[in-house]
């Protein structure tokens, strides 16, 4: 029974690890079709979207399950919470790119961004590539150290950030507010994404050391 349920275990950590690199292939992915109007790109986010909800559900649901079948104890309980917290955070992960592809397929044929943010949004979209390549590190081999470098990843995101809206709220700019609204609707997709990665890290740094530390929201 007890090889079973290290089994069943190992299964629910190789779903994160299979959540995580899908929804840093959607962003990369959204990001693409931001960035060049690539409209397949955009509709293969939005297709690919419900396999990320489905491999959420299925973590729920085998947490469920072992909770309900083996009322685990001390560090087996401490990694089903973990699971359950990171998949929620994952989930969300996969929206933002989603509503990235969303922007980028709404303006299809043109680019959703103008050139002038161009660096600044490919910038962010390379921080929340790295983001989501060290969580799905972290998910397959726990390393609380480099979970802990998602604060400064995130740092950076939101460096960018704030340099996103001082292009949007200069006097000189020159595209109209639809265009403002987009991209201050697009900047907050990919600054999100980088706290929701902040918050998945700091889930798997407590499952190794069992410390919280502060939410990144």
């Amino acid at each position: 029974m007890r090889e079973e349920f290290r089994a069943d275990l190992q299964l629910v950590s190789q779903l994160l690890v299979d959540m995580a690199e899908g929804v840093r292939a959607a962003m990369r992915q959204a990001t693409r079709a931001l960035l060049t109007a690539d409209r397949a790109a955009a509709e293969t986010v939005i297709e690919r979207d419900a396999e990320i909800d489905d491999l959420y559900r299925n973590v729920e649901e085998r947490v469920c399950d072992l909770l309900a079948r083996q009322a685990p104890v001390a560090s087996d309980l401490r990694m089903m919470i973990t699971a359950l917290h990171v998949a929620a955070d994952l989930e969300r992960m996969g929206d933002l790119a989603d509503h990235v592809a969303k922007t980028a397929l709404r303006r299809h044929p043109s680019p959703a961004v103008p050139a002038e943010l161009r660096p600044i949004f490919t910038d962010m979209a390379g921080i929340a590539d790295r983001m989501g390549a060290k969580i799905a590190t972290v998910l397959a081999k726990p390393d609380a150290d480099l979970a802990a470098e998602l604060d400064r990843d995130d740092d950076a995101m939101d460096d960018l950030h704030k340099s996103l809206f001082g292009v949007l709220l200069g006097d000189d700019w020159p595209y109209g507010v639809e265009t403002a609204i987009d991209a201050t609707l697009l900047g907050r997709f990919y600054e999100r994404f980088a706290d929701h990665a902040v918050n998945a890290g700091e889930h798997v740094v407590y499952l190794i050391t069992g410390e919280t530390t502060p939410s990144a929201g």
